[in-house]
């Protein structure tokens, strides 16, 4: 099989892709002025391109894989031209419309308006979707400086991106409506797809995000416990299957192993113990294949 060819969009996609591959064991370096990440996998082909167009690139079939905002691919128009294979959930994100804060939005969209945004295509279908007579201006990056609440403001609706509304919010805007929700994915093309080892090679690729995802949200809990309060321990624990149980030396009690979700760790802890729990060791997971 030729190499898989598989874009890395530029910006926090590269970052949080780049620590994925890291911990799955698949090592880049890209060297400076350059776009073709050096990797230790001979099956593998990297290149980084803009986030805006890995999506529509893997719909030409000039890759075989991407990384994408969800985003991208709709504002692309390339939903249904190229394959969604996991949500690796980083970055999520909400495309929203927004507003000046003194301004009434039911009155706003009774006139003429202007839009100032990247996402050309999801605008003016947000437009025609709710029948506002409106036009789209194009912005290229930070867009919230064009929206005021001011007769020469450039535009009178933002629609942009947000993970948190902090800049949303320090730019005195409002959201008035959620246009779709986003984050990064794992895309192929269709072409790929239907190549029997590619398609094998991605589906492993998956497999393997999967197993460092699983570990990332989980962590390993090892505790011992008296043979007298083994049982109640035991009934009174989660675990992923059931719990790990070998008998101390000596016979004095049980060593017992089980995987949590982290989440989960700041009120077990204190059950565990309740439960009659010593010697309790928390610590990280590598890779969880479930």
């Amino acid at each position: 099989m030729e190499a898989l060819k598989i874009l890395l969009a530029k910006g926090r996609i590269y970052e949080s892709v780049y620590s994925l591959l890291n911990d799955v064991g698949i090592s880049l370096y890209l060297p400076d002025r350059t776009y073709f990440p050096i990797t230790n996998q001979k099956d593998l082909a990297f290149q980084v391109v803009k986030p805006q167009i890995t999506s529509a690139l893997l719909a030409q079939n000039k890759a075989d894989v991407g990384f994408s905002g969800k985003d991208w691919v709709y504002e692309n128009g390339v939903e249904n031209k190229v394959v969604e294979i996991m949500d690796l959930g980083f970055d999520p994100v909400r495309i929203v419309a927004a507003i000046p804060e003194t301004v009434d939005y039911k009155k706003l969209i009774k006139g003429e308006i202007t839009v100032a945004t990247e996402y050309q295509n999801l605008t003016k279908k947000w437009i025609k979707e709710n029948k506002i007579k409106g036009e789209v201006f194009r912005t290229w990056g930070t867009s919230e400086g064009f929206v005021q609440d001011s007769k020469d403001a450039l535009a009178q609706v933002l629609i942009d991106n947000t993970s948190t509304g902090s800049s949303l919010k320090a730019n005195r805007l409002k959201i008035v409506d959620t246009l779709m929700e986003s984050s990064t994915r794992m895309y192929a093309s269709k072409e790929a797809m239907k190549d029997p080892a590619k398609k094998q090679k991605i589906m492993e690729l998956k497999m393997l995000f999967e197993t460092v995802l699983n570990a990332r949200s989980r962590v390993m809990l090892e505790m011992n416990v008296s043979e007298k309060d083994f049982d109640k321990l035991i009934k009174g624990i989660p675990s992923m299957k059931s719990p790990t149980v070998s008998t101390l030396f000596g016979g004095n009690g049980y060593a017992v192993k089980i995987a949590v979700e982290k989440s989960e760790v700041p009120t077990l802890l204190p059950k565990l113990h309740s439960l009659g729990a010593t010697d309790i060791v928390e610590y990280g997971l590598r890779k969880v294949l479930m």
